[in-house]
């Protein structure tokens, strides 16, 4: 058994009930491809924001398909959507920081909190190699937002340790990423990026470096990770 098998399943063993969240990045599609492979009780869901690529949607049925697992899948209320589009306006992230962080809320932050509700842990993809307000990811923390623990496997992987078990094991992979995405959102919030740019650079681009989080992923001290702005 391969250490990251032997990670999911003691998390699998300890914390039941325990849930990934998969972003459909190559990052959690290696998580999805262990979980299933070592046939683990851990639930797996997406969170559709309304707002994705349909290369990001395809790889949910490509996950039923290779895998046979139950992808639960949810999504945003409708009624916060179309409250929201009404009043500001369907792009109004485009306008100020408050009201991207507002439609992060609905399309996010909310179905994931109902998508953790019930569990005692959940597992996310997250890397510190990713960006600077990852720094210090820890491999366990406890997520005091939710109440509940926080594991991230591969916290300490580099991307050439998440492409060589893509290649390895044949995993399933967002096709964004070979036209220079190394970090996949929402449609309208994501572009490729330029040489020498971070892999979150391309993520809500018009922004300061310091904003770029969208609310999912909260330090243990409960503050909502930011990335530290240079001097």
């Amino acid at each position: 058994m391969s250490a990251l098998a032997q990670t999911l399943t003691e998390i699998a063993q300890r914390h039941a009930p325990v849930a990934l969240a998969n972003s459909l990045q190559a990052e959690d599609m290696v998580l999805t491809h262990a979980i299933a492979s070592a046939g683990l009780p851990i639930e797996i869901f997406v969170l559709d924001t309304g707002r994705l690529h349909a290369e990001t949607l395809g790889l949910i049925d490509e996950i039923r398909e290779r895998y046979a697992l139950n992808v639960q899948v949810y999504t945003p209320q409708r009624a916060a959507v179309a409250n929201y589009v009404q009043f500001h306006g369907r792009d109004a992230f485009y306008r100020s920081l408050e009201l991207r962080r507002r439609c992060c809320e609905i399309r996010k932050v909310e179905p994931l909190t109902r998508a953790l509700a019930g569990k005692r842990a959940w597992i996310t993809g997250q890397r510190r190699a990713q960006a600077a307000s990852r720094a210090e990811l820890r491999e366990h923390e406890f997520d005091t937002a939710h109440g509940l623990e926080k594991f991230n496997p591969l916290a300490a992987w580099t991307e050439d340790q998440v492409w060589q078990y893509v290649r390895a094991h044949h995993v399933p992979y967002n096709r964004l990423y070979d036209e220079g995405y190394p970090s996949i959102g929402c449609a309208p919030c994501t572009r490729p990026v330029l040489p020498g740019e971070e892999a979150r650079a391309g993520r809500w681009w018009w922004e300061q470096q310091d904003a770029k989080e969208c609310g999912l992923h909260v330090a243990p001290g409960g503050r909502l990770v930011r990335a530290k702005v240079p001097a």
